[in-house]
C-alpha cells in the first residue's frame, strides 16, 4: 500500500470518525496519523494546533515556480486552505467532517524559490452548526506578510465521507 493510501485508509477513517477534530490534528502533529499526501508533495507540514488556532510551515522550492519565476499562487492557495480548513477541523466533534466550501485568497508579496520557510496561521472566526468561517496570514521568516484569506467550511456528519 502506498503512502497516500495508507494515509485515507477505511481504518484510519473509522478511526478519526470516533475523535474529535482537535484530537485527530494532535494525532498527525505527533506522528502518530500521517499528514494529508499533499502536505508531503508541496512541501509543508502542520507545526501547531489549539482549539480554533492553527499552525502551518513550509519552504517553497523551485518544484513549485510557475513560467514567470515565482512561486506558483496554488502553493499559497494551498497552505492557505489547509490551514483554515484544519482550524475548522480544530472545532469539530467526534463524528462531524467539514469541506471547504469557499475561500478567498489576497497574495500581497511574491514567494520565490529560496526565500526560506514561510509560517501559516489561521483562526477561527465563526462556527455554527453547518458552516464555520476562519482567515489566515502567511508570512515569510522576518515576519512579513506575503498573503492572507478567508475561508467557508460546511460542517456535516463525517459518515457522509465514508460512502
Amino acid at each position: 500500500m502506498t503512502e497516500p493510501e495508507r494515509a485515507f485508509a477505511p481504518m484510519l477513517m473509522a478511526e478519526v470518525a470516533k475523535l474529535s477534530g482537535l484530537e485527530t490534528l494532535q494525532k498527525i502533529l505527533s506522528g502518530e496519523f500521517p499528514a494529508a499526501p499533499i502536505a508531503r508533495v508541496l512541501n509543508f507540514r502542520l507545526s501547531a494546533v489549539e482549539e480554533g488556532q492553527i499552525e502551518f510551515r513550509g519552504v517553497p522550492t523551485a518544484d513549485h515556480l510557475n513560467p514567470m519565476g515565482a512561486v506558483h499562487g496554488g502553493w499559497t492557495a494551498t497552505i492557505l486552505d489547509s490551514a483554515l480548513g484544519c482550524v475548522v477541523m480544530s472545532m469539530l466533534k467526534p463524528g462531524e467532517g467539514y469541506t471547504t466550501a469557499e475561500f478567498k485568497v489576497n497574495i500581497v508579496r511574491p514567494l520565490t524559490a529560496g526565500m526560506g520557510e514561510v509560517a501559516c496561521e489561521a483562526r477561527i472566526l465563526h462556527r455554527g452548526r453547518t458552516l464555520a468561517t476562519a482567515e489566515g496570514y502567511l508570512r515569510d521568516g522576518n515576519g512579513r506578510l506575503l498573503a492572507h484569506g478567508t475561508e467557508t467550511c460546511a460542517i456535516f456528519p463525517i459518515a457522509n465521507l465514508m460512502r
